[in-house]
């Protein structure tokens, strides 16, 4: 559930659905684009967890509570900074253009690390895969039927500024906690 929900938080302040709008409007072909973005999200969820399960040996668990919080912070944070959108592939089909323009985003993003994060955390670290996966796809699946154009028009800068605070909150209870301040 944590990673669902941190996932949710990234995403609504990522450049993720942006992509997942303008693929919306490039491409008629909804289901190859949601299929794309979905596998690409999986991957990088999934590179994340197996990350953060060949870590979780070697971190204490006061490191790992430590790791989360500076990974929720850390995305909090970024989520300050506004979004610019870029293009995306159009050489390519539906499914491989969205498979590639999320795929590239999903490389070392916010959601990747905290599911790292939470799965060194775990004792069942294929669940931060799986939540985070949920989350983030929750966020893009709008985003891919509103198209460019009705992304664009949602009020996304307040959105962005509630996530990074709710996200830097909780990542300074996390780390306040792992440090047994609190």
């Amino acid at each position: 559930m944590a990673a669902l929900v941190a996932a949710l938080l990234v995403q609504a302040s990522d450049r993720t659905p942006f992509s997942s709008a303008l693929l919306g409007t490039r491409f008629a072909d909804k289901r190859a684009v949601l299929a794309g973005i979905a596998l690409a999200i999986a991957l990088g969820n999934a590179a994340g967890a197996i990350g953060g399960w060949l870590a979780a040996p070697y971190v204490s668990p006061d490191a790992a509570d430590l790791l989360v919080a500076f990974a929720v912070l850390s995305a909090g944070v970024a989520a300050c900074w506004p979004i610019r959108s870029r293009g995306v592939p159009q050489r390519l089909g539906a499914f491989p253009a969205a498979l590639t323009a999320i795929g590239l985003l999903a490389i070392g993003d916010r959601t990747q690390c905290i599911t790292a994060a939470l799965a060194a955390r775990s004792s069942t670290p294929a669940l931060a895969a799986v939540g985070a996966t949920i989350g983030a796809i929750a966020v893009n699946v709008p985003a891919v039927f509103l198209g460019e154009g009705g992304w664009g028009r949602l009020p996304l800068t307040p959105v962005r500024r509630v996530a990074a605070a709710v996200l830097i909150i909780v990542g300074a209870i996390q780390a306040l906690a792992a440090m047994r301040l609190i």
